[in-house]
């Protein structure tokens, strides 16, 4: 695609990314068949091809405006469009170097600012928002619907986890939300691991991955956050820790990036290089494991939803699916299965609308082979399918350990 950037987009540390990237695309639109937002709305511009334009219309200096601002905040950021794209367009960072610009040149309406900022303070601040979710348990009836669903059905609490005592030892990243709507994901993970001869170093100091802040018009705040969390991991790097894992493929796509995003900053890029090479699913951890010494044993029927940051970003579609298989888990076929559920990080509050029909349309296809119970690898999946209150969903790596003997 032909551009000319104009003299204040020159100006930007991104720029020629931008530009590289516009001209990748040769506007094919074979996006447009895989994308949920163009599927449900049918707008051109509610498709990646229309939104590349639109990046491309504001690059060049044309006018910002709010409706441009409105069809680029309806991408979910499912990368479903990367996947599908035959010249390989790198659609997501293209989409982040726009955005910043149009958020910076269109105000939000105050209601959408005051949410924005609620979501990036309570967020990523694991103690006050599992304080929160306690609350809103208690008092869940006195509560409007739409917040109801937003509450975990239940939240067992989470057992003990073992003592470091293994001479294999990986980090764990303990995310923000998942301590909270999930906490015995990542007790479970660390049990299973304890098992396999690998003990978890805890790293407190090690908190948000960023993706919130980053997504949320606040990219800088974001780009801090990972330094914070490089800066809280180095030690134990140095100290041979062999990966840095995670339980939510959402924290795991952004960490995995963290390199591409602070390679322009010297102090960091060659950290953040590293710290993205040692970032590895659970299930890139267990699937090079001896797994068929575990004894695994399950009559349940599983749907497995495979997150769009698992199967687009960090293509390890089937992984899970795989190693489920193989430990004998009876899956379900999933018409559709590379289609996302809507959840998109703090998408289904921001355009919540949109996320009820994409949810809807996914856990038809997820129960339309009758399961017992719906496994997926990211929080914010599991919370957003989990609270249309029908098949429950959970962590896949829970099932797991629950099948163990």
């Amino acid at each position: 695609m032909q551009t000319t950037l104009s003299e204040h987009a020159r100006q930007l540390p991104r720029a020629e990314e931008a530009e590289s990237i516009l001209r990748s695309c040769v506007h094919c639109g074979f996006c447009n068949a895989t994308c949920p937002t163009y599927q449900l709305l049918g707008d051109e511009l509610d498709g990646p091809r229309g939104r590349i334009y639109l990046i491309k219309q504001v690059l060049e200096g044309n006018e910002v405006t709010r409706k441009t601002q409105e069809h680029l905040d309806r991408c979910l950021s499912c990368r479903n469009c990367e996947t599908t794209c035959p010249s390989g367009v790198d659609y997501h960072n293209l989409l982040d170097i726009g955005r910043a610009v149009v958020d910076a040149a269109v105000p939000r309406p105050l209601g959408q600012r005051v949410l924005r900022e609620s979501l990036r303070a309570l967020t990523p601040n694991p103690q006050l928002f599992k304080a929160l979710v306690r609350s809103g348990q208690v008092f869940r009836a006195l509560l409007p619907s739409p917040m109801q669903a937003k509450l975990p059905r239940h939240v067992p609490p989470a057992k003990p986890r073992p003592a470091t005592r293994h001479a294999r030892r990986v980090l764990l990243l303990e995310g923000c939300v998942q301590p909270g709507l999930s906490p015995n994901t990542n007790a479970a993970t660390t049990r299973v691991l304890d098992r396999l001869g690998i003990s978890v170093t805890p790293v407190s100091e090690a908190g948000c991955c960023g993706a919130v802040d980053y997504h949320l018009d606040a990219q800088a705040a974001g780009l801090d956050r990972a330094r914070r969390n490089i800066d809280a991991w180095w030690p134990s790097i140095e100290n041979g820790a062999e990966a840095i894992v995670q339980t939510a493929s959402g924290c795991g796509a952004f960490i995995k990036d963290y390199g591409h995003l602070l390679e322009r900053d010297p102090a960091y890029a060659e950290k953040a290089r590293q710290v993205s090479a040692l970032a590895k699913d659970l299930v890139q951890v267990l699937r090079d494991e001896p797994l068929h010494g575990l004894g695994v044993r399950s009559a349940q029927r599983v749907a497995f939803h495979c997150p769009c940051t698992l199967q687009h970003a960090q293509k390890l579609g089937g992984a899970v699916e795989a190693l489920l298989t193989g430990l004998g888990f009876n899956l379900t076929t999933v018409p559709d299965s590379h289609l996302c559920c809507g959840s998109a990080g703090t998408y289904s509050l921001t355009q919540p609308a949109l996320a009820r029909q994409l949810r809807d349309n996914k856990l038809n296809a997820l129960e339309s082979g009758h399961p017992d119970v719906i496994v997926t690898a990211n929080i914010g999946c599991q919370s957003h399918l989990d609270g249309a209150g029908r098949t429950p969903v959970r962590h896949w790596i829970e099932l797991v350990e629950a099948a163990l003997p």
